[in-house]
């Protein structure tokens, strides 16, 4: 599988004819099949960045390869998961799924869409839900559609921008445990990138933790709690006490930064 590769990639979006920087000259490096979370305070840059990656946009300055392939739209290599599920309301649950392998497979024959499509259902948890639309499912559900989806078009890099941002925390935690079961379990590694606001998300799920200020990188963090890793083994550990205070510490490093500008004592 290829690597990612941010080579000092600069980005700026205009609103009403002003012009507003958001990336700035980042580089980032993503080794193939690791798990990278991306976390910062909201406007940071995080969702720019995991949207150059897709090709949705284009870099002001600089270039993301995946491989020796420059990046200049999207690709059958990538897929992306949105905290909005983004499935279609008038197909049913196992259309929705078809949909996005026939997008990289149009000729596959129909007996192959539909084993694939029940397989990958019934690996999210959905075995009986095949015929339902996505007004028939909770949140949670649709988000394991999106996921199964996602999977079935095969893709070598998974992008996933806060996928489990608008369900509640039970659900969420269950969505967490089924994407890292299905990314030790899958036959084929995938590389995983996942934004997410929330440090005890980003520690549980990622390989490696990418912290962002705005328009740029602030820290780039090895977690080292390995491929097993059992939740409540993990949260009690000191390692993951440790690294969740230095996370949160950095998010409120700014804070202490913007209140200092304005003269004032934290």
């Amino acid at each position: 599988m290829p690597d990612i590769d941010v080579k000092n990639v600069s980005f700026e979006y205009e609103y009403e004819n002003k012009k507003y920087l958001a990336l700035d000259n980042v580089s980032l490096r993503i080794q193939d099949g690791e798990f990278v979370c991306i976390i910062g305070q909201s406007g940071c840059g995080k969702s720019t960045l995991i949207t150059l990656m897709e090709g949705l946009q284009k870099p002001l300055a600089g270039q993301i390869l995946i491989g020796d392939k420059n990046v200049d739209g999207p690709g059958k290599d990538r897929c992306m998961v949105f905290q909005h599920y983004s499935l279609f309301a008038w197909l049913t649950a196992e259309r929705n799924v078809i949909f996005g392998i026939k997008q990289v497979y149009p000729k596959m024959p129909k007996k192959d869409l539909d084993r694939i499509a029940t397989d990958y259902l019934h690996k999210v948890g959905l075995e009986g839900y095949e015929n339902k639309y996505p007004r028939q499912l909770s949140g949670g559900q649709q988000q394991r559609v999106a996921i199964a989806r996602s999977l079935a078009m095969n893709p070598d890099i998974l992008l996933m921008d806060e996928p489990f941002g608008a369900v509640d925390t039970k659900t969420r935690t269950e969505l967490q445990d089924l994407l890292l079961d299905l990314c030790r379990n899958e036959e084929k590694k995938r590389t995983v990138v996942f934004i997410t606001h929330d440090v005890d998300e980003a520690l549980y799920l990622a390989d490696r933790i990418i912290f962002m200020q705005p328009k740029k990188i602030r820290r780039d963090i090895q977690t080292g709690f390995g491929k097993d890793r059992k939740r409540d083994e993990l949260t009690s550990s000191p390692e993951y006490q440790s690294l969740r205070r230095e996370l949160i510490g950095l998010f409120y490093e700014r804070v202490r930064d913007e209140i200092a500008e304005e003269g004032a004592y934290i």
